[in-house]
């Protein structure tokens, strides 16, 4: 179980917040995979205030997928506290500061990682937003804007200064975007030098790098992201090999075929056909990588625009997987029958 704040969360797997992948579909998904706490899309704090009718419809929720993180975004202290007063009257669990994003259209509002560059901005947007709710309030950050400038130490000890109940680090900087490998050695120095729960993100993508992390860190909690894409199992399979040492077995091609057809028809009910179809293309690239031919597959469906024409190609698809699949068992049982 992991605490942040008065929340008591089942267990202590985290879906990270990710633009344009963590809608109501996907965290329903995750959810049914046994995910303790689930994230919203970053939204924009000055867009919420605004009113703005599309950052609001990233707000969209269902009771199932309970207890709810939503991570603002901004560095306004007063616009951050009022997006922070909405937040908490939608009945929100959690609310999230994003202070680690590295993409330029965030970082060139001086919000996300560049608040990194400016500890007394980032201490001014904290108070603020604290004062401002008494919900469970977190801030996830990176190790430093660059090489030179890690001040994830730094930064950590003002957040728990000031109120936060929880702190989660992406041990990259910001100079590094996605590229090399987090250095987990950052998250166990913030660990001992803090008393409030620190959660572990980065480069987790097997039910193996999770426990590592534990392990190596001592951490209260695991954040996924990029591991979960096109792979939902990886909460279930880590909660197994967590709690009964067992490692499972990866999901079947039948299992993979009937969630992309379930996601991409909960997308269609969520955010229309025509949108669901598009956005659907990535998430077919991330369930069929390392299957038998997927290349080809992704490029028979990337041109189609229409979920019937879609959910046909993936039922063909599928279908010559498994013919496929049965011909080497077949030749295998013939073999071994000749011995």
């Amino acid at each position: 179980m992991l605490q942040i704040g008065n929340l008591k969360i089942e267990n202590n797997l985290i879906l990270a917040p990710m633009a344009g992948i963590t809608n109501l579909p996907f965290r329903l998904i995750v959810k049914d995979e046994g995910c303790g706490l689930v994230f919203s899309e970053m939204v924009s704090a000055i867009a919420l205030v605004r009113n703005s009718k599309k950052t609001r419809d990233l707000l969209n929720s269902e009771p199932y997928e309970r207890p709810l993180a939503v991570q603002l975004f901004g560095s306004e202290p007063q616009i951050m506290a009022e997006a922070a007063r909405i937040i908490e009257g939608l009945g929100v669990d959690i609310l999230d500061i994003n202070m680690g994003c590295p993409a330029k259209k965030v970082v060139s509002t001086g919000s996300g990682s560049a608040l990194l560059k400016d500890p007394l901005r980032i201490k001014a947007v904290i108070e603020a937003v604290r004062a401002a709710v008494t919900m469970p309030f977190t801030v996830k950050i990176r190790s430093g804007w660059d090489s030179k400038s890690a001040n994830y130490l730094e930064i950590g000890t003002i957040a728990e200064e000031c109120g936060v109940d929880a702190i989660t680090l992406h041990p990259r900087t910001a100079a590094q975007e996605f590229g090399g490998s987090s250095d987990w050695s950052h998250i166990a120095e913030l660990k001992k030098a803090l008393k409030i729960p620190v959660i572990g993100n980065g480069d987790i993508k097997t039910p193996e790098d999770a426990m590592r992390m534990l392990d190596e860190t001592r951490c209260n909690g695991i954040m996924i992201g990029r591991g979960a894409l096109g792979n939902p199992w990886i909460f279930s399979r880590t909660l197994k090999y967590m709690e009964e040492g067992v490692l499972q077995k990866p999901p079947t091609e039948k299992e993979i075929h009937l969630t992309i057809k379930r996601h991409i028809e909960m997308l269609a009910d969520y955010m229309g056909e025509k949108c669901a179809v598009r956005e659907f293309r990535k998430h077919i690239g991330w369930y069929t990588k390392g299957l038998f031919h997927s290349a080809d597959f992704r490029k028979s469906v990337i041109h189609i625009d229409n979920m019937d024409a879609l959910l046909d190609e993936a039922e063909s698809y599928f279908e010559t997987l498994e013919s496929i699949d049965d011909d080497f068992s077949n030749y295998f049982s013939q073999a071994a029958s000749s011995l």
